[in-house]
């Protein structure tokens, strides 16, 4: 730990430098604060406009339909026929212009708008990802190339090629970033060999709180709704507060659409492996300002199957969730009032077996235990135990431009509803129910870029209480408060820019008592924890195409109320589970360094990391008096009794990027990424030094064809195939006979689709087919629950398979209607 001292240090003369630079500027913007109505409505009758064209790099023809969009005011529009773009009602101030369109490379500029002005953009056909935008992890939107952080940010049309059961599948083909599942149904993030608490979740400007800490708690996210994902790798703490020790996944749903347009979309997904149907539909509009996004989804699958198990008894789910917004977006800013309701049943997957016949049962352990039947199997009918997950959201979000500064002012409030059904023999009754409330805040104010410095000061947190309301409980009811201030700043050079700040967060708890007749099942406590936050990082162009990038962070994480607290077993766990009050926050150290090169033949990215924790939080089972293990009796079983501990740990890993196009035939990409993250305690636990649940290392090497026109009535074509290989990991977390090694595995995948358009190439619909696991592989993935499932007596195989061969075809129908044009107000 002797870098915190030097850390901190750089970041404080960052912060000294940038002070010395404004200090004139301190009376002004003691004025701004005093004037903000006033200027609210002085600018508001500005009436600035960014126009230009837009076209090909390559042969100057314009690209009608591009997107050019403002991705802090959340503003953007079409080109025409011709190419030309109108953006109007623009607030003064630094903006940051996204120009896209798609088989081209995003193009990304900083500028400062104070009047009017005309802007024309070029668009290459070489797909530069570092070229977009990002909003995750910044005070204010920056290119990717700018961040000295690593973050990866997957657009609609990513999302729509890849073949997914959930939004968190979707994501597992970024480097570093893996999933803990319990079947298709639950999947959680895993970034650089961290999850749990250690991911936060933003979804729409806010944190998403849902009971993360669960085995069987996945993201309440629906996965046709959202618009773009940026994943940030690494200690986030600075932006987000306490929990964000392996970086943050944003979920963005609602982008506005152009002024003067409605549009309606449909989408709908086949999937043969599990029967999965699901179709998406929304329509939004954007009328002087005035806009709104209205969405809904149907999602339904029966059980999944593989070679070896055929198919696997309740893993399948059903999810209907709807939600939009509606809002007014003016020269002043924009707020908006966003709403969603998502609702999801799902099975759990026991994988108990006839020890005469290895089929599955049904029941296990009540007096209604059978053998499952083809019926059973083939039925979409989610069995005991299941869970129902309900999770709410109201949010406004509001940004005002005022005097080139900005003022962001989010609140939400959300409310998670989960409910597990584990009594057969009494189907309705919840055996738990969590109801978790949270009120989420965040204000900043985002100060006028002075000699290309931009500084942001904010506060936010949460307050949250959490209810039981099922038979059983597994945690105590409480009362969470969560504060934290933060300053953040940024400085554009012509070459470089550099970026960091400090943060200090405050969380208290306060636990509630609770009896199980005249047993005390929870004691009250109170806890509170505190803590710094920073970040120092440089980005470097040393040419146009090459570009260096470090950074060092620190971050910190409170424990959960479960780590603290909890006494129970969950459905489909084989752990009797006990908190630990005395437990300390978890803090972390990480450095990062990357390097980056784009050139007409290949575009190649490397990062690479460190990172060191203090107070690793793990399970350790316990021992009983008689030196066994210590067992609890629940409902006549004995389950292994364990408890929350802590070890100082530290990882270490590297992730590789390589698309090779070369020059003339940049249709033809041969893309490879590649992951490794190792996990190690200081010192052993039971006998080893693995950290739990560590990915194995993975390569996937990907040959595609992108071709832009294809004929009168074929766009945007693209045909791939892609080797999936997984390596052994044979450095498991073997204590207390927790895990197992994992063999390696190779999963051959194929797709294709295109844009089906008229002869005038408009857009009639998209088709997209994929076949997964093309060879029928049989395998189990190391971060698999179901990997530790009962054996099969007949077979001598332990656990669960993953899924085998599934086909897929997904199908987009877009409407673009322009309105009725009226005289601007």
């Amino acid at each position: 730990m002797h870098f915190i001292p030097a850390f901190f240090i750089i970041v404080l003369l960052l912060l000294i430098i940038h002070q010395i630079s404004i200090a004139m500027k301190i009376k002004q913007y003691s004025l701004l604060f005093t004037g903000l109505f006033s200027a609210l409505i002085a600018f508001s009758q500005q009436k600035i406009s960014l126009t230009g064209k837009v076209t090909d790099a390559r042969t100057g023809e314009p690209l009608p339909g591009a997107t050019i969009y403002l991705a802090d005011d959340k503003v953007g529009t079409s080109a025409d026929s011709s190419g030309r773009y109108i953006l109007k009602n623009i607030s003064p101030g630094h903006h940051v212009v996204e120009v896209s369109f798609t088989g081209y490379g995003s193009f990304t500029e900083h500028i400062e708008i104070t009047r009017s002005k005309e802007k024309n953009f070029s668009l290459s056909t070489v797909v530069i990802e570092n070229e977009a935008v990002i909003v995750t992890g910044v005070a204010g939107a920056t290119a990717i190339k700018k961040s000295p952080v690593p973050v990866t940010s997957l657009r609609k049309n990513n999302l729509v090629q890849a073949t997914s059961a959930n939004i968190i599948d979707a994501l597992t083909h970024v480097p570093g970033v893996s999933q803990i599942s319990t079947g298709p149904s639950v999947s959680k993030p895993v970034i650089r060999g961290l999850g749990y608490n250690r991911i936060v979740i933003i979804n729409e400007g806010i944190r998403q709180e849902g009971q993360q800490w669960g085995d069987e708690h996945g993201v309440e996210i629906d996965e046709l709704s959202v618009g773009r994902v940026e994943i940030l790798k690494g200690p986030a703490s600075l932006m987000y507060g306490s929990d964000a020790l392996a970086g943050v996944i944003n979920f963005i749903t609602h982008t506005p659409v152009a002024e003067g347009m409605l549009r309606t979309n449909i989408l709908s997904n086949y999937q043969s492996n599990n029967g999965l149907f699901a179709i998406n539909g929304n329509v939004a509009a954007n009328k002087h300002g005035l806009n709104w996004n209205l969405y809904g989804t149907y999602k339904s699958a029966g059980n999944y199957k593989n070679r070896y198990d055929g198919k696997v008894l309740n893993s399948g789910f059903n999810e209907k969730n709807f939600g939009g917004y509606i809002g007014l977006n003016k020269s002043w800013g924009y707020s908006h009032f966003i709403f969603s309701r998502f609702y999801q049943n799902l099975g759990l997957v026991e994988g108990d077996r006839d020890d005469a016949t290895g089929q599955f049962i049904l029941f296990a352990g009540s007096a209604l235990e059978r053998i499952a039947t083809p019926a059973d199997l083939d039925s979409k009918e989610l069995f005991i135990p299941r869970q129902r997950v309900q999770h709410s959201k109201f949010i406004t979000d509001n940004n005002f431009s005022i005097n080139k500064s900005r003022l962001k002012i989010i609140i939400g409030y959300q409310n998670n509803l989960r409910s597990e059904f584990g009594n057969p023999e009494i189907p309705a009754e919840k055996s738990i129910l969590f109801d978790l409330k949270t009120i989420n805040y965040n204000v900043q104010w985002q100060f006028p870029e002075v000699k290309e410095w931009h500084t942001t000061i904010g506060v936010n947190g949460m307050s949250q209480r959490n209810y039981n309301k099922g038979v059983e409980a597994l945690i105590p009811e409480y009362n969470l408060f969560d504060i934290g201030a933060f300053v953040y700043v940024q400085r554009l050079f012509k070459k470089a820019t550099i970026s960091g700040g400090l943060r200090y967060d405050s969380r208290s708890v306060d636990a509630r008592e609770m009896y199980e007749g005249s047993e005390l099942r929870f004691a009250a406590f109170t806890r509170s924890f505190s803590n710094f936050s920073g970040s120092a990082g440089v980005s470097f162009e040393i040419t146009e195409g090459i570009t260096l990038k470090a950074n060092m962070a620190r971050g910190f994480r409170a424990p959960t109320l479960a780590e603290l607290s909890s006494n129970g077993a969950h459905e489909g766990t084989n752990r009797y589970e006990y908190g630990d009050r005395r437990l300390k926050s978890e803090t972390s150290f990480q450095l990062d360094g990357g390097l980056g090169l784009e050139n007409e033949h290949l575009s190649f990215e490397i990062s690479s990391f460190y990172n060191r924790i203090r107070d690793f939080i793990f399970y350790r089972k316990l021992q009983s008096v008689s030196g066994g293990d210590s067992l609890v009796n629940v409902g006549g079983e004995f389950i292994t009794a364990f408890q929350f501990d802590q070890h100082n740990a530290k990882l270490a890993g590297v992730e590789l990027q390589l698309d090779i196009h070369p020059h003339p035939v940049h249709w033809l990409h041969f893309e490879n990424t590649f992951s490794f993250v190792r996990g190690m305690f200081d010192q052993k636990v039971d006998g080893t030094n693995n950290l739990p649940l560590i990915p194995a290392t993975r390569w996937i090497t990907e040959l595609r064809a992108d071709i832009k026109k294809a004929g009168h009535y074929f766009s945007n074509l693209y045909v791939k195939t892609e080797l999936d290989n997984t390596f052994k990991q044979d450095h498991p977390f073997t204590g207390f006979s927790g895990e197992t090694s994992t063999n390696g595995y190779s999963l051959l995948n194929a797709g294709l689709g295109s844009d089906i358009i008229t002869r005038k190439r408009k857009i009639l619909f998209s088709i997209h087919i994929a076949m997964n696991n093309i060879t029928d592989k049989a395998y189990q993935n190391h971060l698999s629950r179901l990997k530790y499932t009962d054996e099969n007596n007949v077979t001598g195989r332990k656990g669960v398979f993953n899924t085998g061969r599934n086909f897929s075809i997904k199908l987009n129908v877009p409407l673009n209607f322009t309105l009725k044009r009226l005289p601007d107000k």
